[in-house]
């Protein structure tokens, strides 16, 4: 029971408590995983070394701490006044969780001593009266405990826990004490609870819940075999059979009234075909956040206000899977384990996160198509050449993005834990497929633009074949992809039949005009092929080819002696008579200088 004394502070919320309008304000219904949270402790802190000594001292030390941090201490340093926690400290608007932790790590502390007395009173037998003493202690707060967690404060699973630890204690004081029939119904009840809670759980959380349970077993046998008076130690359901007395009448309602709160609140997700429980409270938050998406991305008229919609989101879903991460860093259960479902649980749920996060990155891109499709213009349709104002795009652009939406969806298949998961594989893979036939598309279209007729048909084509494939498989009902898929698909068989047309008459008019095609790549000026037709378009720039301005170089003699132009023109007169006949003597070259001089002889004579 609760002991409630009469000191100023718990008076002062006791009256506050009954002046103000406790209607007005809605209840605080806590959750207090009591196994979870002393198996934790004891795993960290010296009982996995069996060291009660060490658990028994951390108790201390948290105990003190509780109260330091909630103000609300046992007197003073020089005197000492007892204030239990009461049911005022767990109820009204300055309730808190931490004080129901005081009564059951009390209660811990008590059982730690005694399981510290229990290995000391092997070689010195009178401190098992002190064990004895310390367990009834336990058995103290754990009923304190129970009041406290049987009112309107605490959901099902918190009272179905109280029920199983507080009988667990008893059995354990009956236990010490050999009273082995009312041992056995204690520890046979806490055995009955934790088995229908384990059920009533998801599947990661039920391994600590059966292991609990297996403990039981062998001081259930020693009871019974006490109580048979060593005859048989065999059927213990036979001999302490506590359902058909009635001893639980509230199991079956707590049951399953935990049933359905751990399956209200997002406390536990259901995602291809398992149940994860979700312990963290931001990721609580991003999943609640993240399926009031779809409505608001429905409410959302622009691509715009989508985008940023799903980018708030992906902002939350990067911290939630921070902070499952974190756990799996701090929780040394998770780490030391390398096997079992809490383990993979943990794992599935990051994997779970992950494949939201990739979900969504891939609805972002999405929106992001559906905007560039809006200003693409399609060399394919004449009518939309003049798109607007606004910003033309580009096949290669549109192909661009489907690359990044491809590398987005290796991303999907390559998640930890889904692996070997055959049907999630088998969507992805025909996603990536849908995603390859919108990326060969406009990649012939990009082609289209530069006049490549044959590498375009052959990408018609295999955008063909992967529509074609695709449309038979079975993709994510997230992504509804059909239609647009079919659409491509009567699209592409006009554009093919276009393509290979032009790719024909291109081979045609290049077998006909063999010598006009080399012309055409001639770089002779215009004034050097007027008698040939050609339609230049570089004639149509600035620096069209009409004239060479400039002449050809041409080798010339460097510095003659003289300029004589007329020389190779000129014909000379015969001087054949002017030669001496052989055998008749011609005058001498004396003569001819003397007579041309005008002096000699003859000269002189005339």
């Amino acid at each position: 029971m609760v002991v409630q004394e009469d000191n100023p502070n718990t008076g002062d919320i006791q009256e506050k408590t009954e002046s103000a309008p406790v209607a007005a304000e809605p209840a605080k219904i806590f959750t207090v995983e009591i196994l979870h949270m002393i198996k934790d402790a004891q795993q960290q802190h010296g009982l996995r070394h069996g060291d009660f000594q060490r658990y028994r001292g951390y108790c201390t030390r948290r105990i003190r701490r509780l109260r330091k941090a909630l103000k609300y201490p046992q007197g003073d340093k020089r005197h000492f006044k007892r204030r239990d926690v009461t049911i005022g400290q767990l109820t009204g608007k300055k309730a808190d969780e931490r004080f129901i932790h005081i009564p059951l790590i009390s209660a811990e502390r008590a059982w730690a001593y005694a399981m510290q007395l229990k290995q000391e009173s092997n070689t010195e037998p009178r401190k098992r009266f002190h064990l004895v003493n310390k367990l009834r202690r336990a058995c103290f707060y754990a009923l304190q405990l129970q009041e406290l967690c049987n009112t309107e404060a605490f959901d099902a699973r918190t009272k179905l826990e109280c029920e199983a630890y507080v009988a667990w204690m008893h059995g354990t004081l009956h236990f010490e004490l050999q009273l082995w029939k009312s041992a056995g119904e204690h520890l046979k009840r806490a055995q009955v609870v934790y088995e229908n809670l384990a059920k009533a759980l998801p599947d990661d959380e039920q391994e600590l819940y059966r292991a609990k349970v297996n403990e039981f077993t062998p001081n259930l046998r020693y009871c019974a075999y006490n109580i048979s008076g060593g005859a048989s130690g065999g059927n213990i359901d036979e001999i302490l059979e506590l359902r058909a007395q009635g001893v639980l009448e509230n199991l079956d309602v707590l049951v399953s009234q935990t049933k359905t709160e751990s399956s209200e609140g997002l406390q536990t997700i259901d995602w291809r075909g398992r149940k994860v429980t979700v312990r963290p409270e931001k990721v609580r938050l991003f999943l609640l956040s993240a399926q009031e998406l779809d409505k608001s991305l429905a409410k959302a008229s622009k691509q715009d206000a989508k985008i940023e919609l799903i980018e708030r989101i992906l902002m939350d879903c990067k911290d939630a899977i921070q902070a499952v991460r974190d756990e799996i860093k701090q929780d040394p259960k998770l780490r030391s384990l390398t096997t079992g479902q809490t383990v993979s649980g943990v794992q599935y749920l990051l994997a779970y996160l992950s494949y939201i996060r990739h979900s969504r990155t891939l609805q972002r891109n999405l929106c992001l198509v559906e905007q560039a499709k809006l200003n693409f213009d399609d060399p394919n349709q004449q009518s939309q050449q003049n798109v607007g104002d606004g910003k033309r795009v580009r096949s290669q652009d549109l192909a661009r993005l489907y690359e990044i939406i491809l590398q987005n969806v290796t991303e999907m298949q390559q998640i930890n834990g889904l692996e070997e998961d055959a049907k999630y594989q088998g969507e992805v893979e025909n996603l990536a497929v849908t995603f390859k036939a919108f990326r060969c598309y406009y990649i012939a279209l990009t082609l289209i633009d530069m006049k490549k007729w044959k590498e375009a048909v052959a990408l018609y084509e295999r955008a063909s074949n992967y529509a074609s494939e695709a449309l038979k498989g079975k993709t994510s009902p997230e992504f509804k992809l059909q239609d647009e898929l079919k659409k491509v698909v009567s699209a592409i068989e006009g554009c093919k039949f276009s393509a290979h047309a032009y790719s024909v008459l291109e081979d045609d008019n290049s077998e006909e005009a063999g010598t006009t095609t080399k012309s055409q790549k001639t770089t002779k000026p215009l004034y050097e092929r007027l008698s040939l037709y050609k339609e230049d378009q570089s004639l149509h720039t600035k620096t069209p080819n009409v004239f060479k301005l400039t002449p050809d170089m041409e080798p010339i003699p460097c510095k003659p002696l003289f300029f004589d132009l007329a020389m190779n023109y000129v014909e000379l007169p015969s001087l054949e008579d002017k030669l001496e006949s052989p055998g008749k003597k011609g005058p001498s070259i004396t003569g001819f200088v003397k007579g041309f001089l005008g002096w000699g002889s003859g000269g002189g004579n005339k």
